[in-house]
C-alpha cells in the first residue's frame, strides 16, 4: 500500500511540489474500525508534532480519517483526511456519490463519516466486494463500482482505501463515470490550500 501511495504522490507532486509519504510502523496494519482508529492515533499525533516545523500540510492517507479532529487541533498547518477531501469533491461532479470500501466489515463507519461530513442527502450507497466474489482487486472494486452505478443510482465512484489509489482510471474506463482517488484528491487540494497560504482554524 504504502508504494503505492508513494507512486500516486510521485506521479501528483511532479516538479511543483515536494511531499514524502510517512508509514507509521507502530500503528495497526488495517484501520477497520474505532479501535483501530484509537491504537493508531497517538503514534499519528506524535508523528505530526514531531515532524511540524518540517513540512507545510499533513496528509493523513487512511480514508476513515483517524484522528483528523485531534491532528488539525495541535497544529495551525492544513491537515487534510482523504476520506473527506474525496467525499467533499464529490458533489462537485455529480448528484449522488457511492463509496467502494474495502470490506463490508466497514461499511457502518463510512455511513457514519458521511452523516458527520453533512454529506447524507449526496449518498447513494456504501458498496464493497461481497466475499464470495473472486478475481484481482481491481476486477473486484469494478464489479462493486458498476453495481453502485447500474443499482444506486451512483455518478460518482469514492474509493474508499488509500490502497486502492493508482486504480481509479482502470475502473472509470469501464464505469464511464468519473472515480475519485483519495490521495489524489488530497493531493490536489491540498497544493491549492497551501497555494492560497490556507491555515487550520482550531476553534
Amino acid at each position: 500500500m504504502t508504494e503505492s501511495i508513494k507512486e500516486t504522490v510521485r506521479a501528483a507532486a511532479g516538479d511543483r511540489f515536494e511531499a514524502e509519504v510517512c508509514r507509521i510502523t507502530e500503528a495497526p496494519p488495517f484501520i477497520g474500525s474505532y479501535a483501530d482508529q484509537l491504537a493508531s492515533g497517538p503514534h499519528l499525533l506524535k508523528l505530526l508534532k514531531e515532524q511540524e516545523d518540517n513540512y507545510d500540510g499533513f496528509i493523513i492517507a487512511c480514508h476513515l480519517d483517524p484522528c483528523l479532529d485531534a491532528a488539525k487541533e495541535i497544529t495551525g498547518k492544513p491537515v487534510m483526511g482523504i476520506g473527506e477531501v474525496s467525499m467533499r469533491m464529490a458533489p462537485l461532479l455529480g448528484r449522488k456519490f457511492s463509496v467502494v470500501g474495502s470490506s463490508s466489515a466497514t461499511t457502518y463507519l463510512k455511513r457514519r463519516m458521511v452523516e458527520q461530513y453533512g454529506l447524507e442527502k449526496f449518498l447513494a450507497s456504501v458498496r464493497a466486494p461481497k466475499p464470495e466474489w473472486t478475481g484481482s482487486q481491481e476486477e473486484l472494486l469494478i464489479r462493486a463500482a458498476g453495481q453502485a452505478v447500474r443499482e444506486d443510482g451512483a455518478d460518482v465512484i469514492v474509493l474508499g482505501c488509500a490502497g486502492f489509489t493508482g486504480l481509479d482510471e482502470a475502473i472509470k474506463d469501464d464505469v464511464k463515470v468519473p472515480v475519485l482517488d483519495g490521495v489524489a484528491c488530497a493531493l490536489a487540494v491540498m497544493e491549492g490550500v497551501l497555494n492560497m497560504r490556507g491555515c487550520t482554524c482550531r476553534k
